[in-house]
């Protein structure tokens, strides 16, 4: 537990260090923050990829959210057995996918798609992205949401079956308004996911370093950033932004798991008092 601690204020400690020749050399705070990203006049403002990060990842956890739902009730009890078992091997399956197929799919199939759909751009956009990145994102949200399910539902089984609940019935008044919890942490898992791809987002978003106003803008992530500019001069002030965006993706992630915690927590004492009062 102390080596994980120190292991992670190593890396905390790294990304400062390395950011700070960028502080110190473009107004601060208020320049990595700015919305103009032109590294040749000295501007490296690093909001667009922030909010492109953010735009991309929250879209698709919008995408994913009811699909993964519906898969995990269909896996869950809607569905006989053998369709169940067949949609579950799919979903590891997918898992088992690497994250460069999805973007080869999607830059052969789905983006000549958009694009002629909408006659606007090339067709890599946040759209593109977002769709790719459902994706990507469902069966971790499935895995996860599955699982607490199953827990729920051997302890209600029993309880379920003396009244009479057919396996819908029971997933559907029992098990779903009980898995609050294994939802949200689903979703949190899912948009932590979308916020750390990078493979995604480096193919088929479009990289332009400039803040979204539709669905068919082209955008770049906080991560495409860092594999954009980690390959260029080590001694160009444009290089230290790929340790600020790090801090940044850093920061973010410790925040979902500090989210994750504490929903974990209070669910885990309603769930107490329940007992308690039953």
């Amino acid at each position: 537990m102390l080596f994980c601690a120190l292991c992670i204020t190593a890396v905390f400690g790294f990304l400062v260090y390395f950011s700070c020749p960028l502080l110190s050399n473009a107004r601060g705070l208020a320049g990595i923050f700015s919305s103009v990203w032109k590294p040749f006049i000295g501007e490296f403002g690093i909001l667009p990829m922030l909010a492109g990060t953010f735009s991309l990842a929250f879209l698709a956890l919008v995408l994913a959210c009811p699909l993964a739902i519906g898969i995990t009730c269909f896996i869950q009890g809607l569905a006989p057995a053998r369709p169940a078992n067949a949609v579950r091997s799919l979903v590891y399956f997918m898992t088992s996918i690497p994250t460069v197929i999805y973007g080869f799919v999607a830059v052969f199939v789905l983006v000549p798609i958009i694009r002629d759909t909408f006659n606007r751009g090339a067709g890599f956009c946040l759209m593109t992205s977002a769709i790719t990145l459902s994706m990507l994102i469902i069966p971790t949200m499935v895995i996860t949401l599955e699982a607490d399910m199953r827990q729920r539902a051997e302890e209600v089984r029993l309880g379920a079956r003396s009244l009479g609940l057919t396996p819908a019935q029971e997933l559907l008044w029992i098990l779903l308004p009980c898995s609050g919890r294994g939802i949200v942490v689903a979703m949190v898992l899912g948009f932590g996911r979308a916020v750390g791809d990078t493979l995604v987002a480096l193919m088929v978003a479009g990289n332009a370093p400039v803040i979204p106003q539709s669905l068919l803008d082209s955008i770049r992530t906080l991560t495409a950033h860092i594999a954009l500019v980690v390959a260029t001069d080590s001694q160009d002030q444009a290089y230290y932004s790929i340790f600020a965006a790090g801090l940044l993706l850093f920061l973010i992630m410790a925040l979902l798991t500090v989210l994750i915690r504490t929903i974990g927590g209070r669910f885990g004492q309603r769930e107490k008092r329940h007992e308690r009062a039953s």
